[in-house]
């Protein structure tokens, strides 16, 4: 599982302090990605794929509109720590993961399916039983720079971590931009299909990332990596 990041919550929240927040019933973001032993996704392709079905569920009508669906409880999850675990399936497991209320986002080959946040202890059992480890993923080919313009999510070019683990990470960043972007950025995000591209940049670049301004993930390191570290920065061109 993910750790939770330290982040400012949405500018038009009631921020509790980080004390309150981990007093607060806590949630958790679940994503599934399909990994077939035959054809699995590259792991560019499934970073991003992660980080647009955060967004895709940040910016449906079930969650935006006040008596929608789903928007109580991201109300909950927002109000506590930000926690989102990558769990993976394939087969039979992918396909009664569907069958569960969510969102299906396609990348090039990546499928990732977003679900609205569950209580940390109130896993449906189709994916309470799904493996988190084992998500390892390779980029076959050369993966090119980004087209300009497109929002980047850079990955700290000094960490190492499990695909599953970054998916999280993206999705953390994606979600870090939604929150700062204004209603009209939001709304040309959602209709370029939140266009957007994952990379890691050479480790003086990132020096500089960090000092811009820029949201940043950090990791509170349950998992894999310090306490502390700065995992993604959010370099969407709306907060340039």
């Amino acid at each position: 599982m993910t750790s939770p990041f330290d982040a400012p919550a949405p500018a038009s929240a009631s921020v509790p302090a980080p004390d309150d927040r981990d007093t607060r019933d806590q949630y958790v973001l679940p994503l599934v990605v399909r990994l077939e032993r035959a054809m699995p996704p590259g792991r560019t392709d499934a970073l991003e794929t992660s980080a647009r079905a955060v967004l895709t569920l940040l910016a449906d009508p079930r969650v935006t509109e006040p008596d929608g669906e789903w928007a109580e409880r991201v109300a909950a999850w927002e109000d506590a720590r930000i926690r989102k675990v990558v769990r993976r399936a394939r087969g039979g497991e992918w396909r009664r993961a569907g069958e569960l209320p969510g969102i299906t986002v396609h990348g090039r080959e990546a499928e990732v399916r977003v679900f609205p946040p569950i209580p940390l202890d109130g896993w449906p059992k189709d994916l309470a039983k799904l493996q988190v480890s084992g998500t390892d993923l390779e980029d076959v080919a050369e993966v090119d720079a980004p087209e300009p313009g497109v929002p980047v999510l850079w990955l700290n070019p000094e960490l190492e971590m499990s695909a599953g683990k970054t998916m999280a990470q993206t999705g953390h960043a994606a979600q870090l931009a939604w929150w700062r972007l204004d209603e009209a950025q939001r709304k040309e995000w959602a209709e370029s299909g939140f266009a957007l591209a994952v990379r890691t940049p050479a480790p003086e670049a990132w020096v500089e990332l960090v000092a811009s301004g820029l949201p940043v993930v950090r990791d509170a390191g349950f998992t894999e990596i310090a306490p502390g570290s700065c995992t993604v920065i959010a370099d969407h061109p709306g907060l340039r």
